[in-house]
């Protein structure tokens, strides 16, 4: 049996039918896009600064009176990870790891061609999506230089992966000096990397401590109240550790004196550097890793 519906009910009828669909469709992106930013459970700071330093196992730094700052003030006011780790030995590998998600092919500390890599990388995705990058690099003779070395300064290339890529403006690498006194201006995420005697490379976990203390304290201080956030990490160990680290977060949102046990690696500080920035996209193995969680406030 058909029913003839008259104009008018026909009319209503459709109207319900396109109001329904449009609130199944609003909730299916609802649930889309949160259930994305609650899996992640991450802040969206407006900067985040990691600072590499060099070379030093997790048992030789934390809970170490060499090192009053960083576990006074950063570990104690901030979040500890436990069980981090570095990927591979000697140092230039990890620094590939951590800004791009892969060595590269680079299995030694030797100078890289600069531009020589057409990876993606943290810094080519915060460009292409609009947002600002830096690196500030101790030692560097001149903004942008590419000098694979510099003795006189303490300067090593090889600390300083963005100058492998092509896709990196070589006049983001700013010398340290360069750093901002207001921090308003730093770029959305930027890398500060030390000397080889700053970095606990060729001198002292004291130094290094210092250093950090010095160069960045103030910012730390100032990240806790303008939505930002310092990460202090190691590109490797001293080779006698199985690889474990130290890395510490501190900042804003960071719950101060948390911890977290869980294995993490430099694919896992990438992704979350990446998520941290709102980034859509993953380099390398950081696209299967996944993000720093319970530290978070």
């Amino acid at each position: 049996m058909s029913v003839q519906l008259s104009s008018r009910a026909k009319r209503r009828l459709t109207a319900i039918g396109s109001t329904v669909a449009l609130t199944a469709a609003s909730l299916g992106l609802w649930a889309a896009t949160g259930s994305t930013a609650q899996a992640a459970g991450l802040p969206a700071p407006d900067h985040v600064v990691v600072v590499v330093m060099e070379n030093h196992a997790y048992s030789q730094v934390v809970g170490s009176s060499s090192a009053p700052y960083l576990n006074n003030t950063l570990k104690a006011g901030g979040a500890n990870l436990t069980q981090s780790y570095g990927l591979t030995h000697p140092s230039e590998p990890n620094y590939y790891m951590l800004f791009s998600g892969s060595n590269q092919g680079r299995t030694d500390d030797s100078c890289v061609g600069v531009g020589s890599k057409g990876a993606a990388n943290l810094a080519s995705e915060l460009i292409a999506a609009g947002k600002t990058w830096g690196s500030y690099n101790e030692g560097l003779p001149s903004q942008g230089s590419t000098v694979c070395s510099n003795s006189s300064t303490k300067y090593a290339q090889k600390h300083n992966p963005w100058f492998g890529f092509s896709n990196v403006p070589t006049n983001t690498a700013y010398t340290m000096a360069q750093f901002p006194t207001d921090y308003t201006q730093l770029p959305k995420v930027s890398f500060v990397v030390p000397n080889l005697c700053n970095d606990m490379h060729d001198c002292s976990v004291t130094t290094g401590d210092n250093w950090i203390k010095n160069n960045l304290g103030a910012y730390a201080t100032w990240a806790q109240t303008h939505n930002s956030i310092l990460v202090v990490t190691f590109d490797e160990d001293n080779s006698l550790s199985g690889n474990r680290i130290p890395t510490v977060f501190y900042g804003q949102h960071v719950t101060p004196g948390s911890s977290t046990s869980t294995t993490y690696n430099h694919y896992n500080v990438l992704r979350t550097l990446e998520d941290l920035a709102g980034l859509t996209t993953h380099a390398g193995n950081a696209a299967s890793a996944s993000d720093i969680t319970g530290i978070w406030n």
